[in-house]
């Protein structure tokens, strides 16, 4: 059977004090909410395709997330004013080639696991409606209007709904579009497909597979992706050579600094982004800056040094990692690097998509010693940190 799943991601996320960006666009452990939530399906050997329902207003904010766009997902669908309506806009895009079953899953739930899928999906084989679920484990009170305790409720018959909830596609599909005919409210996916009258099963959800609503919710979330076995911290270095030749100016860091003489060799041999981006690969032991780029490949002549710094950060991005802090020194006699360190700062933080105050640029000489004393060239050493999940 071919499994679709659809993550909800239409929301607004006001609660979380996301003034300017959406929580599933809010970034935890190094990803968004939203691709933390559909890698869990997309990995899923039993997921054949996924599919998010953005926001009207959120276009930019997928487009710019390459975690969503390099993830083989399919084009997102522009949601409706409630999560009822983006939930068929999701489902009604499937049905030019509709699957057999369908899991509708909140992006607001980051830590859902294989298994909780797993049960989900195993129980849908042979029942049309399943839901995860846990048990209520705190005293559940009735409250009345004029807030004083009016009744203890029995807790041992009720259970709290997760998503993923899984459905036979078709009968879920005509149950949203009867239910979009109705002014009845209703507050998950089982409650449309009950109202339709499918018998909806049960299997156990899991405790971690919780739904992030407010500011703290997200700061609970990055401390626990931020603590062991989440992720680990590495760091890897960079070096880099370059010989002066003809020319009026050097390119550093990514800014073109006039200068009495050229550098010459790979690229625009800007040796501070060249050892910046060895550093990067080397934290995430993906090879060097020879090893994607060769300097024999006539395509790489004279280019642009920051593509190759923003492919090794999209190389880590890649992983579901982060780079933490960027470190370049610059070995030379001249030219002077103190007037361009800010303009090169902001350059590098722009290239590898991190904030200014995670760059550190500077600059040495080697007190007329080498081959840098002797102005024949610049050198540049480097140093990456970065955070990967464990295992990758």
């Amino acid at each position: 059977m071919e499994c679709a799943a659809i993550i909800v991601a239409a929301g607004r996320g006001e609660r979380a004090g996301a003034a300017r960006t959406p929580k599933q666009y809010r970034r935890i452990g190094g990803r968004s909410v939203l691709a933390h939530a559909a890698a869990a399906f997309a990995d899923h050997a039993a997921v054949d395709r996924v599919l998010a329902v953005i926001g009207p207003d959120h276009a930019a904010d997928y487009a710019a997330d390459p975690d969503l766009t390099q993830a083989g997902l399919l084009p997102p669908v522009v949601g409706g004013e409630h999560r009822q309506e983006s939930v068929l806009r999701g489902l009604e895009a499937l049905a030019d080639d509709p699957p057999d079953t369908v899991l509708i899953h909140d992006a607001a739930r980051p830590f859902v696991g294989t298994e909780v899928i797993g049960r989900v999906l195993d129980r849908l084989a042979t029942h049309p409606a399943v839901i995860p679920t846990v048990p209520i484990v705190n005293t559940v009170k009735r409250v009345a209007a004029d807030g004083t305790v009016s009744q203890t409720i029995p807790r041992e018959t009720l259970v709290a709904a997760q998503t993923p909830q899984g459905f036979a596609y078709e009968a879920i599909l005509a149950a949203h579009r009867q239910a979009a005919g109705t002014s009845k409210p209703f507050t998950d996916d089982a409650a449309i497909a009950a109202a339709s009258g499918l018998a909806i099963e049960r299997v156990d959800g899991d405790p971690a597979n919780v739904k992030l609503t407010t500011a703290d919710d997200l700061a609970m979330a990055e401390a626990r992706f931020s603590a062991w076995p989440w992720f680990e911290t590495r760091t890897g270095q960079g070096f880099d050579v370059h010989a002066f030749g003809p020319g009026d100016a050097v390119m550093l860091g990514g800014i073109r600094i006039a200068h009495d003489a050229g550098l010459t060799g790979h690229s625009d041999a800007d040796v501070i982004l060249h050892a910046l981006t060895d550093a990067v690969l080397a934290a995430i032991s993906d090879g060097d800056i020879g090893a994607h780029f060769p300097p024999g490949d006539p395509q790489w002549q004279g280019a642009a040094s920051d593509r190759f710094l923003a492919f090794a950060a999209d190389r880590v991005r890649a992983r579901g990692g982060t780079v933490v802090n960027l470190d370049a020194t610059l070995i030379g006699e001249a030219p002077k690097l103190a007037p361009h360190r800010d303009a090169i700062r902001a350059r590098i933080a722009d290239i590898a998509g991190l904030d200014i105050d995670r760059i550190a640029v500077k600059a040495t000489t080697s007190e007329g010693l080498g081959f840098t004393g002797r102005r024949e060239g610049l050198a540049a050493q480097a140093i990456a940190t970065v955070r990967l999940p464990s295992g990758r």
